[in-house]
């Protein structure tokens, strides 16, 4: 069974006020209750939400919008007087602060102000990174910004398998990155940010399985994490991209040569019960597989955030959701229940 590691943990639970502890258990209570009545309930407000810091991106990554430079939505950076007044709004109830969804979050020069912003507030802080930025300087800067966790993602240990996803990328200046990490928490004598190599399993990096286990313990890295592959079309996998071991697969092979998803698609997504994704420019939509910003479910410019969490668009996706999930483009690729994998 993997290891939990308690110093993170605790670092969690730190964070839960009486506010935000009673908002928990009014929104994992309507969960189980909408489930109960079959119709869509909801109580209290996000326990968890992604903002993202910008669109904007370094590297080139075959199944990623950022990477393909294919946004319909425009490119663009979060500013921080708008990041500052909905953290203002949502922080008594908000735990666990998401701070990417699409690009590279180091990009945004005022990045590290508004994650030592929302950790003055008490909210736990995470972002991933390509580590390509950081450098010495701006390590040591990211530990005293208080973010709670690092995700770094290294795709493999070595530069031409590395490269075959990580299009553009330099993996030595990842592991140069993470081990400024590593070298100024302690420098610095900081618990934080726990730091975990994410290993995205594809078929040209799956024999490198063991191999990142063994170079996480050589840069001092807190854990490994594997994290199954999104593929947008799955069913003829054209870029090769669906691992052949199957526990690492988000999709599951026919006797035909082509994929069909591995999720069944309940009519229930308790991520839209608890979280949410507020883009750049101040969109709100359900989840981290609208990538485009199709579901617009309000407009921060135009609305606060807690009268879009219970305004009639949400309303109606919702009910969408419980009558028929499937049929929801974005859901269709979901990874629910087979996503990211601890390393034993």
């Amino acid at each position: 069974m993997p290891q939990v590691n308690w110093n993170d943990t605790r670092n969690l639970l730190s964070k839960i006020t009486v506010r935000r502890f009673w908002n928990g258990i009014k929104v994992l209570s309507s969960f189980y209750v909408s489930r109960i009545l079959n119709k869509p309930i909801q109580w209290g407000y996000p326990v968890s939400i992604s903002f993202e810091p910008t669109t904007s991106c370094n590297l080139r990554c075959p199944e990623c919008p950022s990477g393909l430079r294919a946004f319909t939505r425009p490119t663009g950076m979060l500013q921080k007087d708008f990041f500052s007044k909905t953290i203002d709004e949502i922080h008594k109830e908000l735990l666990y602060l998401i701070f990417y969804f699409q690009g590279e979050p180091f990009l945004n020069p005022s990045f590290l102000e508004m994650v030592k912003y929302a950790s003055a507030k008490g909210i736990y802080t995470a972002t991933s990174t390509n580590a390509h930025y950081l450098t010495d300087e701006v390590a040591k800067k990211t530990v005293e910004s208080g973010l709670d966790r690092l995700i770094i993602s290294i795709d493999g240990t070595t530069q031409d398998v590395y490269q075959q996803y990580r299009v553009g990328g330099n993996v030595s200046k990842v592991i140069e990155g993470a081990k400024n990490i590593v070298k100024w928490k302690k420098e610095l004598n900081s618990k934080t940010p726990f730091v975990f190599f994410q290993f995205l399993v594809v078929k040209p990096n799956e024999h490198q399985i063991e191999d990142i286990k063994k170079l996480a313990k050589e840069v001092g890295v807190d854990e490994v994490r594997f994290k199954t592959a999104q593929v947008y079309d799955y069913e003829t996998d054209p870029n090769k991209l669906i691992p052949t071991i199957d526990k690492f697969s988000r999709y599951k092979k026919n006797a035909d040569g082509t994929y069909t998803a591995k999720n069944k698609l309940a009519n229930r997504c308790w991520k839209l019960q608890h979280a949410n994704v507020i883009t750049w420019d101040g969109l709100v939509v359900p989840c981290c597989f609208d990538k485009d910003a199709l579901h617009q479910l309000g407009n921060l410019k135009n609305q606060s955030f807690k009268e879009i969490w219970h305004n009639d668009n949400y309303k109606q996706f919702r009910s969408e959701l419980k009558k028929s999930r499937k049929n929801i483009d974005i859901c269709a690729n979901c990874s629910e229940g087979v996503s990211v994998w601890k390393d034993d």
